[in-house]
């Protein structure tokens, strides 16, 4: 049964939506079933369904779990973990950090870029959209799943925490090992929930333009992954995304 089938969009009747765990991969929904059952995950997909039927709430329904729909369980190689979803209108699409094609990019996005070329040569993309790092293994996770328009971290507390805290626990118990990518003071007050001495974990300040030359600029995340990667026996990640033009990209900020 799908949780969100007890919010008050079908209590008015909508039958017409779509319900985002309805297309989960099949390792994500038999690994957190429990969680789907859980009190706390009832009460939180309650306020969510709330907040679809009062406010503009992003991402769109159907693409609230999308990371969890282009990245399985047993695919997963990297984990980027980000804070809350982008909140202005056509950017989130349910992966961190990343935009919908034909939307301008986002400065910390800009930024990571710039350390993409600058560490591995990679040209400037023409478009933010992340999704062909997910279908090689990069699960690009937000803590917090949706968000208000125009209010960043609107829907902190509410329990997406507590669930996002149960796949990082989950991701780390793996015997498979992985590469945890915490940016910023958020992502790293995770740590505690990471095994070190089985995962590869990599941690600089935030790519934002307010901390972005304070050590995110030069950190060379993309060269040690795949470094870490080879060592294990595991196929690297091509990073490089469809390119454009080098003026394309907009300078370090």
């Amino acid at each position: 049964m799908d949780p969100f089938e007890n919010s008050s969009q079908k209590e008015k009747g909508e039958a017409g939506v779509e319900f985002p765990l309805t297309s989960l991969s099949p390792g994500w929904r038999r690994l957190l079933a429990e969680d789907f059952g859980h009190e706390y995950f009832e009460s939180l997909t309650r306020f969510v369904g709330v907040e679809f039927d009062s406010e503009t709430v992003f991402p769109a329904r159907d693409q609230i779990f999308r990371a969890l729909k282009v990245t399985d369980f047993d695919d997963v190689k990297v984990f980027i973990l980000g804070q809350d979803p982008y909140h202005g209108p056509g950017q989130a699409h349910g992966l961190a950090f990343s935009v919908q094609p034909g939307v301008a990019i986002p400065r910390s996005l800009q930024n990571i870029f710039k350390e993409l070329s600058a560490d591995i040569g990679c040209p400037a993309p023409t478009s933010g959209s992340l999704l062909p790092w997910a279908g090689q293994g990069v699960l690009l996770l937000n803590s917090v799943l949706t968000v208000r328009a125009g209010q960043p971290n609107s829907h902190k507390d509410r329990g997406w925490e507590r669930f996002t805290d149960a796949i990082i626990t989950r991701m780390s118990a793996r015997s498979k090992p992985l590469v945890f990518l915490l940016w910023g003071a958020y992502a790293q007050k995770k740590k505690s929930l990471i095994d070190q001495s089985r995962h590869f974990l990599i941690e600089s300040v935030h790519p934002s333009p307010l901390s972005a030359r304070r050590g995110f600029f030069g950190s060379r995340p993309f060269s040690r992954i795949n470094e870490f990667l080879i060592r294990q026996g595991q196929t690297p990640v091509d990073w490089c995304l469809p390119a454009g033009r080098t003026r394309d990209l907009p300078g370090i900020g």
